[in-house]
């Protein structure tokens, strides 16, 4: 038996950002964002935007990092809390580091405010779960990649203590995303292919995984086609809105798929690299996936069969193929490349085998070891 769930109400195409009144429908709001210095130079703009759309917010936070933590979480719950009337919806205008912050102002919210202390309480023990918060949330990705605006988790990271957690709650898939490819435009080619590539792995990753099903396997067919097709293009021809397009559809395609799966050893594996070495998250989690696929080849029939719709019927040659295709688009797959010493490769592999991401695995550790270690 296999199940197939995802709630989000979904817009997508050039204009759905304009849809945003029509999604609150008059509710009151907390718009989450990136301020200028952290999201490019459009976000001063796009802010205005979305008060022509549904009216002044009732509460701005604007101080969300790359990596939400929780220095600067702690620091948005308190901008939450200074809402001039009671927050009912929270739009969330940005990457996957602006939806997962709004994730945790969700589960922060109550009605006196937002407090940090409960979700980072839940976070570490598992207890309290009672006393999250739900507020709806509307998602707008300004990225090709996360996902997050059809997921029900969150990352976040405690800096200080070096550890990655994952907020998981049903209540927490938005409640609508509105994608707008329009609004990818002007990324530049770094986060281009960093957020591409994210997609790439959540749409492989919820192939070779023990959760997938027939239909976040169809899901992930379609996405990684369209990111190994488009993505190599859209690097060389960044104003392309035709291939901003389809990467946003691919992304959200990968999103819908592992949103029932969740992720599997490659980003299980990415986290030491984006604790300990700063590498951003979609080269931590996509570098290996050539390593990861050589592993996975033989291991389950029907992951070969979804593997072989996108790379053919040579699955060998399909993973030279997608080592060809990172390297093409500037990324090592090799792991001292990335600032982890070979020695080490084998505990790390372990570690993250064990984990809850490493357990949804279904490829053999001794291949993998085995190229790593090379």
């Amino acid at each position: 038996m296999w199940r197939y769930r995802n709630p989000v109400e979904v817009q997508f195409g050039a204009g759905a950002f304009d849809r945003l009144s029509d999604a609150l429908n008059g509710r009151a709001y907390c718009l989450v964002t990136y301020d200028d210095a952290n999201g490019g130079g459009i976000f001063a703009e796009l802010t205005r935007r979305v008060a022509a759309l549904a009216g002044d917010p009732a509460a701005m936070v604007r101080n969300i990092g790359p990596n939400p933590d929780y220095i600067g979480l702690t620091e948005s719950c308190r901008l939450y809390a200074q809402a001039t009337r009671p927050v009912e919806a929270i739009v969330a205008l940005g990457g996957g580091s602006v939806i997962d912050a709004a994730k945790v102002l969700a589960a922060a919210s109550d009605g006196n405010g937002s407090d940090f202390g409960k979700v980072r309480t839940y976070l570490e023990t598992g207890t309290g779960a009672d006393t999250l918060g739900a507020t709806p949330i509307v998602a707008i990705p300004t990225t090709a990649g996360t996902g997050s605006e059809v997921t029900s988790w969150a990352t976040v990271w405690d800096t200080t203590a070096k550890k990655k957690y994952s907020l998981s709650r049903p209540s927490l898939y938005p409640e609508a995303a509105l994608v707008d490819p329009l609004l990818t435009l002007g990324l530049p080619r770094g986060i281009t292919v960093s957020t591409g590539l994210d997609a790439l792995s959540h749409a492989l990753e919820s192939i070779w995984n023990v959760n997938a099903n027939p239909v976040s396997n169809a899901l992930a067919e379609v996405a990684a086609r369209e990111v190994l097709d488009a993505l190599p293009a859209l690097a060389a021809d960044l104003g392309n809105a035709g291939l901003r397009t389809r990467l946003s559809r691919a992304s959200l395609f990968a999103g819908l798929a592992f949103s029932n799966t969740k992720t599997a050893l490659a980003h299980a594996l990415s986290y030491h690299l984006t604790l300990h070495h700063g590498v951003p998250h979609g080269i931590a989690c996509s570098f290996s996936l050539s390593l990861v696929m050589r592993s996975v080849i033989g291991c389950n029939a029907d992951c070969d069969a979804a593997l072989r719709r996108i790379f053919g019927p040579d699955l060998a040659a399909g993973a030279a193929r997608l080592e060809a295709t990172l390297q093409q688009l500037g990324v090592s797959p090799r792991a001292t490349d990335h600032g982890i010493a070979a020695r080490d490769w084998s505990a790390l592999v372990d570690g993250a085998l064990a984990g809850e991401r490493g357990r949804n695995f279904i490829g053999r550790r001794e291949v993998l070891i085995g190229q790593l270690a090379a």
